[in-house]
């Protein structure tokens, strides 16, 4: 053998470890590569200095709770920021207490990166993804890659909660429909936050219609208690049980958070800033007012009503995958403050969308990574932090058009979004025996 001879089979035998070991061990590798990531990700929030600013006012919630003292009275940090979260997320908030600061940033910055890959996953399994690799393995290979997006990365540089409400959310809405206690999970998710609770208004109307189908149909009146009332049933119930629970440990706060709180809309920050991502917040800076109004309760309204229709539509077809980011980009553009973090809603939005090109072939499937290809690059550039922003200088009331748009990203991100459903719905009503699966449609149906 002939020293390049050698050196070639040399360069193959080295070659062959790192490619069998993906091969034979997907998850594995995969698990390693986002364990790669996150640790970079981690030291690079650290070196930036990360103040996990809600993540301490939520500290401070808990410590008002175990001294007794008024929620909503309460200011936290040396940004003097209230306390707006309905009072059961107080109560969850004491544990924080027991810890130190610093071994407090150590468990949430950990807990959340977690609760990312529990996203992924929820996600993947939304839209029955993958088909030929382990579940696992695609988990930790996206998570590694989209711990990167600025909702994430926001998540985390706050101290947030919302990959906990993404996952409670997912998770209910990822289990079989036979799952009698199917709704928990909307119902903490909407005691802690009360955003979420459209989820169970989204359930209750797709279970009306589907009762109203089968009643047409010549079926009995309990024969028309489908899963999806029963599901929202039980997201309401949980709901109320975070309320009563609330209202029994923390009378005064409960009274004032439901009957004062709830109301004060601008309690949660300035309307303009660019932080806000929601429709309220567009057109306040498409305005150059503080306050749009009539015209944001018209377009929420219409908005509103339309999306809900489209998640309904969609469910009543068997797309739950669609049915699900339809109706939380619903949410999102509604709610009067939307926190660009808000919008880790993204991750399953940006699964969902490969789903669909890895579903296709030649032009379509070029479109559809197209699709999923610029949505990425909006999650992850950043760019609507492109324009002037500081906090009370209301410089977002003098943007010019381009700054308008890269500002509006994420709202002209959930608007495209619900184009997309309808043009999908659209499509599928000339397909005969497609549309119409029911309650008992399989829960990844993403397609």
């Amino acid at each position: 053998m002939t020293a390049l001879e050698l050196e070639q089979s040399t360069d193959a035998r080295g070659a062959q470890p790192g490619k069998g070991l993906i091969r034979r061990h997907p998850t594995l590798a995969a698990a390693l590569g986002c364990l790669v990531s996150f640790a970079v990700f981690w030291t690079v929030q650290r070196l930036l200095h990360v103040t996990m600013i809600d993540l301490m006012v939520y500290r401070a919630e808990g410590f008002t709770v175990r001294n007794g003292e008024s929620l909503y009275d309460m200011v936290a940090t040396s940004a003097h920021l209230p306390n707006t979260y309905p009072p059961f997320a107080a109560l969850l908030f004491t544990p924080l207490t027991l810890l130190g600061v610093p071994a407090m940033r150590t468990v949430a910055t950990a807990g959340n990166l977690l609760l990312l890959v529990g996203v992924v996953h929820l996600s993947l399994r939304l839209a029955d993804r993958p088909r030929r690799l382990p579940r696992p393995a695609a988990a930790f290979a996206l998570s590694a890659l989209l711990v990167w997006c600025e909702p994430v990365w926001t998540t985390l540089r706050y101290g947030q909660i919302n990959l906990l409400i993404a996952v409670l959310v997912l998770w209910d809405l990822t289990r079989a429909d036979t799952r009698r206690l199917a709704g928990i999970g909307i119902g903490v998710a909407a005691g802690l936050k009360l955003t979420p609770a459209l989820f169970a208004v989204f359930l209750a109307l797709a279970g009306l219609v589907r009762a109203g189908q089968l009643l047409r149909s010549g079926a009995r009146v309990r024969a028309a208690w489908n899963p999806w009332l029963r599901q929202a049933a039980v997201a309401t119930a949980t709901f109320l049980a975070t309320a009563l629970l609330s209202a029994l440990a923390l009378p005064r706060d409960s009274y004032r958070f439901w009957t004062e709180i709830v109301y004060a809309t601008d309690r949660v920050g300035e309307v303009e800033i660019t932080a806000n991502q929601s429709l309220r917040g567009a057109l306040a800076r498409l305005l150059h007012t503080h306050d749009p109004g009539t015209a944001w309760f018209v377009v929420a309204g219409l908005t509103g009503a339309l999306g809900l229709a489209l998640a309904v539509a969609s469910l009543l077809r068997g797309r739950r995958a669609w049915a699900a980011v339809a109706c939380a980009a619903t949410a999102l553009l509604v709610s009067p403050i939307s926190w660009s973090h808000h919008w880790v809603w993204c991750v399953p939005i940006l699964i969902l969308a490969g789903s669909e090109a890895l579903h296709r072939r030649g032009t379509a499937a070029r479109r559809w990574w197209t699709v999923a290809g610029a949505l990425g690059l909006l999650f992850c550039s950043f760019a609507l932090w492109w324009v002037p922003h500081r906090w009370h200088h209301h410089e977002e009331l003098h943007q010019n058009g381009v700054q308008m748009l890269l500002s509006g990203s994420y709202p002209l991100a959930g608007l495209a979004l619900l184009a997309l459903t309808a043009t999908r719905l659209w499509r599928l009503r000339g397909r005969a025996g497609q549309g119409d699966a029911g309650p008992s449609a399989d829960a990844g149906g993403g397609r």
